[in-house]
């Protein structure tokens, strides 16, 4: 017997234009599901099943095995079941095999979650299982009356706790296992004896926009959580800090003589200076060549550096001089020229509106923006 698991995933959207291939914070959500999948301990086979060559494309990238589905079963109006149906059949799946239907649309689906679901199946007389989430809300319908009627709890009744409400369970759409011989008699995810599996991870499901932004909120403040977690700052002796997009909000306002003006935190600058007098060494590193890079340092009383084209190599050698090692540095920057000092860092910082790849390289993407807060949470989290 073989756990298979299929991954169907259009070439056309019509919420969320090639929502499929996009990529969620740096990896499209086809990969997503596919690394997941490929994690799985129970999972022998990732599949992915696609009208797009650019969707198999990258699913092939991923490790998965690549089905061309036909255009008959592509349009918005095709069932999963028959797109799962057609690579099964594809595939001379046996009728003993387990079928693990995945959606690329859940972002936060697990390989342990995925390894829960299937091992469901293993309990006797259990052919279909499916995750699901808890759910407290209070459903309600509109009576044949045109009332309001309670389908979850009796409205006339005093409102239940929470706590005193009956477990009740949300399908969540991520992840449904089934035998292949049940399913392909019922061209049905739900195929003879269903349970349900719990499951922790966010319930969202990208369909829109709206949902990509929730999604995306989300993913940060979970990340966020984890890395604040395994953020040892005792180590730190030196904070250093780009300029522009870091002390600014990468903005600058330039007057009819061609003086240059930028706007920053009152905020950032307590923070450093909490930063300085807790013994660390600041030092401000600028690619541009600007007075107003310098009288700012000079009030926080930052040594600072202009000009700076190689920042590593720069820094190599400050910090030689100042009997320091990159694992003694926090770095913070916004731009791709941080990039090389992020990565060498002992910890990276990125303010929340960096470019992506600073972000995906930071040890922490930081909630407030350049010039908006960015280096007091900073110092916050290095003096906690």
């Amino acid at each position: 017997m073989s756990v298979i698991a299929i991954v169907p995933a259009r070439g056309g959207s019509v919420g969320l234009p090639r929502k499929n291939i996009l990529p969620f914070h740096g990896v499209p959500l086809v990969a997503r599901t596919v690394k997941a999948a490929i994690g799985a301990k129970k999972v022998d086979r990732v599949l992915v099943s696609s009208d797009s060559l650019e969707i198999l494309a990258a699913a092939e990238a991923a490790g998965a095995e690549p089905i061309l589905r036909p255009k008959a079963i592509s349009d918005s109006h095709a069932s999963s079941e028959s797109a799962l149906e057609h690579a099964l059949i594809n595939i001379e799946a046996s009728e003993n095999d387990t079928l693990v239907f995945l959606q690329c649309t859940s972002p936060f689906t697990s390989s342990d979650e995925i390894d829960t679901v299937v091992s469901a199946l293993d309990k006797p007389n259990v052919h279909s299982a499916f995750s699901a989430s808890e759910d407290h809300g209070f459903i309600w319908e509109v009576g044949e009356a045109g009332l309001a009627e309670g389908v979850t709890h009796d409205h006339t009744k005093q409102r239940q706790l929470r706590q005193e409400m009956t477990p009740r369970y949300r399908e969540n759409g991520a992840i449904y296992a089934a035998n292949v011989g049940k399913f392909l008699a019922a061209k049905n995810r739900f195929c003879g004896n269903t349970v349900l599996v719990p499951v922790s991870s966010p319930s969202l499901e990208i369909d829109t926009p709206e949902d990509w932004q929730i999604a995306d909120a989300v993913y940060g403040a979970i990340s966020y959580s984890q890395k604040m977690a395994s953020v040892d700052s005792s180590l730190i002796k030196a904070v250093i800090t780009d300029f522009d997009g870091v002390h600014t909000d990468d903005s600058v306002y330039v007057d009819q003589e061609g003086i240059e003006v930028v706007k920053c935190s009152r905020s950032d600058g307590f923070g450093l200076e909490i930063l300085r007098k807790n013994g660390l060494k600041l030092l401000v590193l600028s690619k541009e060549s600007n007075p107003v890079v310098q009288a700012r340092a000079a009030k926080l009383k930052m040594e600072v550096l202009q000009n700076i084209g190689d920042k590593v190599s720069t820094l190599d050698k400050w910090l030689k001089s100042n009997n320091l090692q990159w694992c003694d540095v926090a770095y913070i920057g916004n731009d791709l020229n941080d990039l090389g000092c992020i990565q060498k860092a002992g910890l990276g910082f990125a303010p929340a509106n960096a470019v992506e790849a600073v972000k995906s390289a930071a040890d922490v993407c930081l909630i407030s923006k350049g010039g908006q807060g960015a280096l007091r949470e900073m110092a916050n989290i290095l003096i906690d």
